[in-house]
Formats: C-alpha cells, sequence, structure tokens
C-alpha cells in the first residue's frame, strides 16, 4: 500500500512539473514545414498575469533546453537573474540542423535554405511569442557548434534582434571573424556576447574561437559586454553546462545585487548624489529591460549607505532616506536615514520625530527593536545636554539636574 501511495506521490508530481512546458508543433509559412518546439513558462506567471519575462531562444532545442532552463530557476532562485520565458527549437530529428545553418563558403554567410531558418525565428518565431505570451523586451539566442555559429547572423544586423548572444564551441564560418569585430566597435546600445571553447574541439574549431577572441577582447566600445570562457580543463560535453551556467551569470550580472566587486570598481568613489542616481538608474533599467518589477534590494541600500554617511557631510541623508521611504513605506529604513540627517545637523526635535515614527514601524516585539530604539533614547540624551548647556559629546553628571521638559520626550 505504502508502495502504491509513493508511486502515485511520484506521478502527481511529474504532472505539476510539466503544467509549465509546452510542445507545440510551429507550422511555418517560411520553412514551408512543421517545427517542434518546447516552451518553459516560469510558474510565477499563474501566480500574478501581469508578470513579464525575457525569452531565450534555444538551438539544438533537444539537447540544451533542459540544462538551460534547470540554470535559469536556480539563478532566479538565487535572485542572481530574472525568471525567464524559455523556447527550444527541435533541429535534430531528422538533422535539421544541416540545412538550417548552412552559409556560403564564399561569403561565410547564410544560403537560400538557412536564410529561411533566419526568417523563421526572427519574422516568425519570435513576433509569435511576443503576442502569446508575456515577454519583456530583453531577448536571448543560444547555440553550440554549427548553431553557435548561425545565431552570429543575428548580431550583424543593422539592429541585432537579441539583446544576448551565447555561442557555446562554435564552428565559425570563414572571416566571420572579422565581421564580429567590426559590428562589436559600431554598436549604439548595450549588447551582451558570450563566446566559449577549449582544447576538446577541432583544430579548425578552435583556431576560428580563438582568432574571434583575440578580436573581441580588444573592443574598447562600451556597450559592448563581452566575455570568454576557457574549458580546456573539461571535455566538451561538460563545457555545455559550464558555458550555460557562466553566460546566464555574465549576461544577467546587471539584474543582480551589488556586489562587492561592482561597488569597488563603479560606486566606491562617487559623491553621495551619484551614488543615489546609480542605484535609481539601476532598478529603472532592471524593470525596462527585463520587465522585473524588482523593488530596490535592502542589500544594495546597505552598499552605498558608507558613502552617503561618510562624504559631504551626511547633506544627502535626507535625499536617501526619502527615497527609501517612497519604495519602503512600512519598514524604518527611510525615518531612520532621515532622522540620521537630522541628528547629525544638531535639529535634535525632527531627529527624534523620525526615529519615534520609524520605532512605531519596526514594533516593540521585533528582534531589531532595543537596538532600533538606542537612536531615541541617543537623541533625548543629546536633547538634555543641549537644555542644559553641554557641548555635543560631552559627558553629563549623573547628579545634574535639567531644566523644565519641553515636551520632547516620550
Amino acid at each position: 500500500m505504502r508502495k502504491l501511495v509513493l508511486i502515485f506521490f511520484f506521478i502527481s508530481f511529474i504532472g505539476q512539473a510539466q503544467d509549465n512546458i509546452i510542445y507545440k508543433k510551429f507550422n511555418s509559412v517560411m520553412l514551408n514545414q512543421e517545427r517542434i518546439l518546447k516552451i518553459y513558462i516560469p510558474d510565477s506567471f499563474q501566480e500574478n498575469e501581469k508578470n513579464t519575462y525575457p525569452v531565450a531562444i534555444l538551438m539544438d532545442g533537444e539537447f540544451l533546453f533542459d540544462v538551460y532552463v534547470a540554470n535559469s530557476k536556480l539563478f532566479a532562485a538565487r535572485d542572481k537573474a530574472p525568471e525567464q520565458i524559455v523556447v527550444a527549437i527541435y533541429q535534430n530529428q531528422n538533422e535539421e540542423r544541416y540545412a538550417d545553418c548552412d552559409y556560403s563558403e564564399d561569403t561565410g554567410l547564410p544560403n537560400e535554405e538557412s536564410s529561411k531558418f533566419y526568417g523563421f525565428i526572427r519574422d516568425e518565431l519570435l513576433p509569435y511569442m511576443d503576442d502569446n505570451y508575456p515577454t519583456s523586451l530583453f531577448k536571448t539566442v543560444m547555440g553550440t557548434t554549427l548553431t553557435g555559429n548561425f545565431i552570429n547572423y543575428f548580431f550583424l544586423e543593422e539592429t541585432p534582434v537579441f539583446n544576448a548572444y551565447i555561442s557555446i564551441n562554435p564552428s565559425f564560418a570563414p572571416e566571420l571573424h572579422q565581421k564580429l569585430e567590426l559590428k562589436s566597435q559600431s554598436l549604439i546600445t548595450q549588447y551582451f556576447y558570450y563566446l566559449s571553447g577549449g582544447d576538446y574541439n577541432t583544430e579548425k574549431r578552435t583556431k576560428g574561437i580563438n582568432s574571434t577572441n583575440s578580436l573581441l577582447k580588444l573592443s574598447e566600445n562600451p556597450n559592448f559586454k563581452y566575455k570568454y570562457d576557457d574549458f580546456s580543463n573539461a571535455s566538451k560535453t561538460a563545457s555545455i553546462g559550464q558555458s550555460i551556467a557562466s553566460s546566464i551569470g555574465f549576461t544577467f550580472k546587471q539584474f543582480a545585487a551589488i556586489s562587492q566587486e561592482e561597488f569597488d570598481q563603479e560606486i566606491a568613489d562617487m559623491t553621495p548624489g551619484d551614488a543615489i542616481e546609480f542605484l535609481e538608474r539601476k532598478y529603472v533599467e532592471i524593470e525596462y529591460l527585463y520587465g522585473s518589477n524588482v523593488t530596490i534590494r535592502e542589500s544594495d541600500i546597505y552598499k552605498i549607505e558608507p558613502i552617503i554617511i561618510d562624504k559631504a557631510n551626511g547633506d544627502y541623508l535626507e535625499e536617501f532616506g526619502k527615497m527609501i521611504m517612497r519604495l519602503y513605506p512600512d519598514t524604518p529604513l527611510g525615518d531612520y536615514y532621515i532622522g540620521m540627517y537630522y541628528e547629525t545637523g544638531f535639529d535634535y526635535k525632527k531627529a527624534l520625530k523620525h526615529y519615534k515614527n520609524g520605532y512605531a514601524k519596526i514594533g516593540s516585539d521585533n528582534r531589531d527593536s532595543d537596538g532600533y530604539y538606542a537612536n531615541i533614547e541617543r537623541v533625548l540624551e543629546k536633547q538634555r545636554a543641549e537644555r542644559l548647556g553641554y557641548s555635543d559629546g560631552d559627558q553629563i553628571p549623573e547628579e545634574e539636574e535639567e531644566p523644565n521638559n519641553d515636551g520632547d520626550g516620550l
């Protein structure tokens, strides 16, 4: 009986796990044939149908779908990347990938047959996804070996249709590395390009990858975000999973919370005003690009806090606090920073008001309440010292009798 229950539970679990995976036969006019698609929709869409998601289009979908989806879910769960809609194109039922991704040996560009597959993705599949699913502006395309070369033709467009390109162990067409280098220099908006390789590849393939990397790594265009991984210590098969994980982390680095490296390289030397602007702009871009309505993380607030407190005599504390109050009206953080602003400016009455407001939000049953209440006690002590004529920081004798209370206490 117990075994039957376990089997039933397992079958139910598998059924639920597949609820957000859709198999679709897509009738392509351009290809004049059906193509099998496998589509993953994040669980959260069922909870909030107003959500929108970046889209990842995967070539060689039979092999890459499960690995990519697993990594995308892990990165999203760790708040390192937004949830994604993933679309896999099956190309290995009858070796379609060879016709799909063929190119002219003379030009290195798609031939008549592969141009149809190119049009299928750009003019049929992408519009279909935008019309039928909650997609955001950000789109990724990924391929390996032959399909890893093919995705580059989208990058060479005058206005590339994809924002991110993941090319795993690509078999580059002749002279394509030069075309990519020229394109990387002309970009006027931000694009991400990930490339991987290793000594497990054939000599010809390795030569193409190395030539491409040698050119692309020299690009000084700030709009061209580039990363290369050499997985020579791994096998070709293992490198696929390693590349997918690394490329997702690279592509969505902007989404993740501010790392110590990012702080040290980009933020540490900023003025308080610039640091606040950086933080606000980061989250505006996250929402615009990825469709993820992510409120500024508290960890990012604490990351730039030292700049706000230590620079410009704390003059930006009030602005910082007001920004946080807009985002987190039910937490004491905004009141804390505004209270600190008035405290450092010796306006103890207003400081006390904001510290009290913050304490009312945190509640006496919160484990942090005693620490927060210390702000109120400190300001009350400063008020007492001020009434007795002592300077800020002076030790007040315990026997000192203070004048009549002015009503600012609790």
